[in-house]
């Protein structure tokens, strides 16, 4: 959604809530809009019977607290230390699959995705970078099956110059250097004026810019670093230095990779080549180029700091892989959502409808128009398994009607939702179709805010776009006939209104300058 240009005010809140939704959980994004457009739509009745708007938000909100409460006490807790936490991992992370393009291969890519995020719970405040941490490498071609995670760092192949094949492309323990510094043979910058008395003391300046890129170069080689990467360009006369001592060397490294390089190797990022020491560098068991359909790779292994992993995504198209960067990101979230709240609830409609029915039997304790209006915001949670039914091409009232009567009647129903596979209800929760706690409390708190957001919206002003392609605007563009003025309809219409206005009449619409008045909830 945020590729879209949406300039409808209403329809803004719509998409800020779903970004929310993806920064704070990452899933979802899809649900909490249409929680927010089911709420509005059950809203609308009272609305048009003139239930004062603060009314119907004091309600929604209160409504919402109850749900999300409820959600927390029907959660199951578990501990992601144990072998049945993983599980629990590994089934949240194929329920978040199973919407997706890639939900045929969720068995290759969900212990992918648990494996790299449970190695960042490993450190205290590892799972807070979870971006920075993590890479997503995309490489076109081949067979989806053919992706693979990398326990450490990998990054595509810089651009090199000559010399580059000649370099040692695969070391056991190696001593990596990082640099912030450019290794490069540069002339004096422009405007720079050297003034000599005699013409052979030019000799001397160009032997000078010499000395520099080879007092950086032997600064390198003598700290004993077997690798060298920089954030800046590695030129030609440092990548042959390198290549017949030894060395590995990639410049021009994106700051991202450079990151994930010194977290996991240990290393320090240097900012000049003077005074490099042991303790800068950093080590991994081992480092190896390799070929990785039409691109290299180079990628480190067996990092004393495991908290770094690359996911390398293979695909027919590129658009096929750009799509499973979005699913697999989204799994992400939902795991890294699962280790933090240490707790779920079941998929498939199944909470919605049993937090609809705890609201249905509350609505009975309140007296006035807020009965009705949980009642309402109660039947809108429905709108979840009712689109899951019509998704699978069900008969969304047959299996909505089984499954109120399952919840009210069956004290052991509170799991049961949809079974989109046979067309039934079944239990979700043992089917292993579970989704973090955080996940649905928070689509729904959000859903609600935004619900009432827009409800608070008296009346939107707009400027409504010309019929007419041609027309001017103003002055400048009127024909010379013309001088600009506007026909005398329009200005008869605008004084007719301001008349009509002043005595308590109503608006055509006409406010002058192409500005419409627009009375309503969210511009309707």
């Amino acid at each position: 959604m945020r590729l879209l240009e949406v300039e409808h005010p209403a329809a803004k809140t719509l998409v800020d809530i779903s970004m929310s939704q993806d920064a704070e959980v990452g899933d979802g994004t899809t649900s909490v809009v249409l929680l927010a457009v089911e709420i509005l739509k059950q809203m609308k009745p009272f609305v048009e019977e003139g239930v004062h708007p603060q009314i119907l938000i004091r309600n929604i909100r209160a409504a919402a607290s109850i749900a999300v409460q409820q959600i927390h006490s029907l959660a199951v807790d578990f501990d992601t230390s144990s072998s049945e936490g993983r599980d629990m991992l590994l089934k949240t992370a194929s329920t978040a699959l199973n919407s997706k393009l890639i939900a045929s291969h969720q068995d290759l890519f969900a212990p992918m995705i648990v494996d790299a995020v449970t190695s960042l719970a490993s450190h205290p405040d590892g799972l807070d970078d979870l971006r920075g941490m993590i890479a997503i490498k995309k490489i076109p071609g081949g067979d989806v099956r053919q992706s693979f995670l990398v326990k450490g760092v990998a990054f595509k192949k810089t651009f090199s110059y000559a010399g580059f094949e000649q370099m040692t492309k695969k070391f056991r323990h190696p001593k990596v250097l990082l640099l912030n510094v450019e290794l490069e043979l540069k002339n004096e910058k422009e405007n720079a004026e050297v003034r000599i008395d005699n013409p052979d003391d030019y000799q001397s300046i160009v032997d000078a810019e010499w000395q520099v890129i080879y007092g950086k170069l032997d600064a390198c080689v003598q700290c004993g670093a077997n690798i060298v990467l920089s954030k800046l360009p590695i030129g030609d006369l440092a990548t042959q230095y390198f290549a017949d001592r030894g060395l590995f060397c990639a410049g021009r490294v994106e700051e991202g990779d450079m990151k994930r390089v010194a977290k996991a190797t240990g290393a320090t990022v240097q900012t000049s080549t003077n005074g490099i020491y042991e303790g800068v560098l950093g080590t991994c068991e081992e480092f190896e180029e390799k070929q990785v359909g039409d691109e290299r790779f180079n990628i480190f292994t067996g990092c004393p700091c495991s908290l770094t992993s690359t996911m390398i995504l293979r695909g027919g198209s590129e658009q096929f892989i750009a799509e499973s960067e979005r699913s697999i990101h989204d799994a992400l979230m939902v795991v890294k959502r699962s280790l933090k709240s240490q707790s779920v609830v079941a998929g498939g409609g199944a909470v919605e409808l049993e937090v609809a029915k705890h609201l249905r039997e509350h609505a009975l304790s309140i007296e006035g128009k807020g009965q009705l209006i949980v009642n309402a915001f109660a039947k809108a949670l429905e709108i979840v398994p009712r689109q899951l039914c019509d998704n699978a091409g069900f008969d969304s009232n047959d299996i909505l009607s089984a499954l109120r009567r399952k919840h009210a009647q069956d004290e052991d129903g509170k799991w049961y939702g949809v079974d989109i596979e046979n067309g039934d209800i079944m239990d979700t929760f043992e089917a292993g179709i579970w989704e973090p706690t955080d996940n649905k409390s928070n689509s729904l708190a959000s859903a609600a805010e935004a619900a009432g957001v827009i409800l608070s919206i008296d009346e939107t002003v707009i400027n409504p776009r010309s019929q007419d392609p041609g027309a001017a605007t103003g002055m400048m563009g009127a024909p010379a006939g013309g001088m600009g003025q506007k026909p005398l309809s329009n200005m008869m219409g605008s004084a007719m209104d301001a008349v009509s206005a002043g005595n308590g009449g109503s608006r055509s619409g006409n406010l002058g300058g192409g500005v419409s008045y627009l009375k309503g909830r969210g511009g309707g």
